[in-house]
Order: structure tokens, then C-alpha cells, then sequence
């Protein structure tokens, strides 16, 4: 399933090229810093075993990743994935203390990875930015172990009528504010197209079911605002 806005050529790279150096900035100012309960939240989800191995796809700055390692000890495995190479030097020095993170400049649609090798499967906030939904879904498959589990944190749609009505009111200050920290409005007037356009719900539970994932499921945060998505390979 190609996703129009994502397959403008060379738009989705573009938008990140302009704001990885101050990324986790508008993170915290946009969300009013409430990412890191969701973050935090899918890690409680997963609640991964000290040895387990961990590929976080449009990884970002590394922060699905930190917290991995640190509810593993430092004893867990990552492999963080990006195709923006800034954002990747970012996160590297970011988590420069951390030792198990591997570190790959690639699309999720096309992962130079071995098959069945993966515990865990982590997309934050990256599905949407993706060419292919299909291909993203069919390649987490493909790479995690049998027994292994899909996640996938993203904006998703909101239940409350008057919580939308608020948030889509919000979303209007969203490119003001990338305009004053970032310079450029830009990036996020195409955040917030993205999140508009994107699938819901259960059309993404659907989605994972034609692509083979099993027992799936969703959980709904700040009212539907976000969701985690979660399938298993069996």
C-alpha cells in the first residue's frame, strides 16, 4: 500500500534533512513533552528479557533504543535503523556512552538484514513517513525470529470529538513553532498532513493481518491521539 505524500520524490528526505539537528527539541515543545510516556510506555509493553535483541526502525535520534537498553541493563542488543544519516549522527553521539547499538543508514522498506534474527521489531512515529506500508510490514516480518513481536508506535485517530476538536485546533501552531526553533515551517506543515492522511486504527490491525502477523492488537494513549500497535510472528 504506497502512501502518495511519502512517494513525492524526494519530499519525506528533504523534511528531515532540514530539522535533525533539532529534532528532539520540537519532540518535547510539540508533544509538550508527553513522547517520552509514550516511548516509555511501549518499552513497558514489550518488557523485554536482559539478552533479548532489538531493531528499531526509523529510529531517530536513538530514544526507543536508550530506553531499551537501559530496562535490559545495558545487556540487550539494538540495531537502530534510519535513512536520514543526519538524524543517525545525531543519535550516535547522543547515546555515545551505550556499546550494543549497531547503526544502519536504510529505508524500512528494504533492510540489509538477515531473516529471523530479531526479538523485537520497533517503528516510532516512522510507518507514516513511509513509501510502502505493505513492504515496511512484510520486511518487519521477514527479519523477526518465530516467537518474535511487532511494534509500532504512531499519531493515530482521536476517539473524543472534543479532544479532536482541540488537537486539530493545536496542529494549526505546530508549523509556527517549527518556523521559531527550526527556521523553517515547512517540515511541519507536512507533520501534520501526514498524521491527517494516515490510515486508522483498525486499517493498520488489517494491514498487519495480510502480512502474516498474528494475535493483534492495539492500545489507544491521550485518547487516541497515539496508539501501539503490536502483532506477533508465529
Amino acid at each position: 500500500m504506497q502512501q502518495y505524500l511519502q512517494n513525492k520524490k524526494g519530499l519525506v528526505q528533504n523534511v528531515f534533512n532540514q530539522v535533525y539537528d533539532k529534532y528532539d527539541i520540537m519532540n518535547d515543545l510539540m508533544s509538550l513533552g508527553v513522547h517520552r510516556f509514550w516511548k516509555k510506555s511501549l518499552i513497558n509493553m514489550m518488557n523485554p528479557s536482559t539478552n533479548s535483541k532489538l531493531v528499531d526502525v526509523a529510529c531517530g535520534t536513538g530514544d526507543i533504543g536508550k530506553l531499551f537498553l537501559d530496562n535490559t541493563n545495558k545487556n540487550g542488543e539494538i540495531v537502530c535503523v534510519d535513512p536520514n544519516q543526519g538524524m543517525i549522527d545525531q543519535g550516535k553521539q547522543k547515546l555515545l556512552n551505550y556499546k550494543n547499538i549497531k547503526w544502519i543508514n536504510s529505508s524500512a522498506e528494504k533492510l540489509p538484514l538477515e531473516n529471523n534474527i530479531f526479538d523485537f521489531y520497533t517503528i516510532g512515529f516512522g510507518l507514516r513517513n513511509t513509501k510502502d506500508l505493505e513492504k515496511t510490514l512484510s520486511e518487519a516480518y521477514r527479519i523477526l525470529k518465530p516467537g518474535g513481536r511487532f511494534f509500532c508506535l504512531e499519531f493515530s485517530k482521536i476517539q473524543n470529538s472534543n479532544l479532536d476538536f482541540i488537537y486539530k485546533n493545536y496542529s494549526k501552531l505546530i508549523p509556527i513553532i517549527g518556523k521559531f526553533v527550526v527556521g523553517e515551517k515547512e517540515p511541519y506543515e507536512y507533520l501534520v498532513k501526514s498524521i491527517k492522511e494516515f490510515i486508522n486504527q483498525e486499517e493498520l490491525i488489517d494491514l498487519m493481518e495480510k502480512n502474516n502477523f498474528q494475535k493483534c492488537s492495539y492500545r489507544n494513549f491521550t485518547g487516541g491521539v497515539v496508539s501501539i500497535h503490536s502483532g506477533w510472528k508465529i
